[in-house]
């Protein structure tokens, strides 16, 4: 059962971690240096002297959510995306976001963001989807410039097929290993043209196209692909040597990230079993996209 608000700290039975030592392990992983300056990450909400035995982790932090970290009886709530992006003065009950501070802290349950500072990690969100993609040899698109000895970190990952396959195979294979949502992928080029070299950036990726281009990239795979930047994208592929590349495959934003979330679990469980520590990780089931309902064009 999880704990009340008002309840003392307790201390950390033999093998459950505090709530620190998790926040230790998550920034060991992911330090908050690496988050864009324009970020907000890490601990949310919550007592670090607290202990924690189960973690929920999710892309949104929504009520929805909530619901699914307080009846698994969630001592943490880890998400990627932030609650809070911009300053607030106050957390009242009365919005959504304010609803969802009182639930997680009336029920014991903490909050920890990990965002952008993820996107850099090696392990990140960009290498989880390339690897569901079956892409090898990874590099970032955007090499974070802050730590130039540490190539591996950066936004995006470019790397390759084993072998040529179809555009349309391409983005089949993309829509059979993502989840559900009802955008579904939307694809821009020629279905048959033959796509190897493959640049991925989970979430919203339409400021990295002159990165993509640099790579020599056949095909891009993002989400939240804005009308402008597409067309301009598509035009200028239509328009130099690279015979229509990059070609564009957009996804659902929420899908774009939630591959990472599995992975992030078992490297949390194994850091603090390496400290002698023992936590329950699991990933939320919870479809976060907003859309519900896709009504084909006529005569589609």
């Amino acid at each position: 059962m999880s704990r009340t608000a008002d309840a003392p700290p307790t201390a950390a039975p033999s093998g459950a971690p505090t709530l620190g030592e998790v926040v230790d392990a998550l920034q060991a992983r992911h330090p908050p240096a690496w988050a864009q300056p324009w970020d907000a990450v890490g601990l949310v909400a919550g007592d670090p002297e607290t202990v924690v035995r189960t973690v929920l982790l999710a892309v949104d932090p929504v009520e929805e959510v909530v619901d699914e970290a307080l009846a698994r009886g969630a001592d943490l709530l880890l998400v990627h995306h932030p609650l809070f992006l911009r300053p607030v003065t106050s957390v009242a009950a009365t919005t959504p976001k304010g609803r969802v501070v009182h639930r997680l802290l009336a029920a014991g349950c903490a909050l920890y963001v990990a965002h952008t500072n993820a996107d850099a990690a090696s392990p990140g969100v960009s290498d989880a989807l390339a690897r569901i993609l079956d892409l090898h040899d990874l590099v970032p698109l955007e090499p974070l410039a802050e730590h130039p000895d540490h190539p591996e970190l950066g936004i995006g990952r470019v790397g390759d097929l084993a072998e040529p396959v179809r555009l349309g195979d391409f983005a089949d294979r993309v829509a059979e290993v993502l989840p559900a949502t009802e955008q579904g992928v939307r694809v821009a080029g020629d279905l048959d043209a033959l796509v190897r070299r493959v640049a991925v950036c989970g979430g919203s990726g339409d400021s990295l196209f002159d990165a993509v281009r640099a790579s020599g990239a056949d095909v891009y795979v993002t989400a939240d692909l804005r009308h402008h930047p597409a067309s301009e994208a598509r035009e200028t592929a239509a328009g130099g040597p690279g015979d229509g590349r990059p070609h564009l495959v957009d996804v659902a934003h929420w899908a774009s990230e939630w591959p990472w979330l599995a992975g992030c679990a078992d490297r949390l469980v194994a850091d603090l079993a390496a400290r002698g520590r023992t936590v329950g990780a699991h990933v939320s089931t919870t479809r976060t996209d907003p859309w519900t309902l896709r009504v084909p064009s006529r005569g589609e």
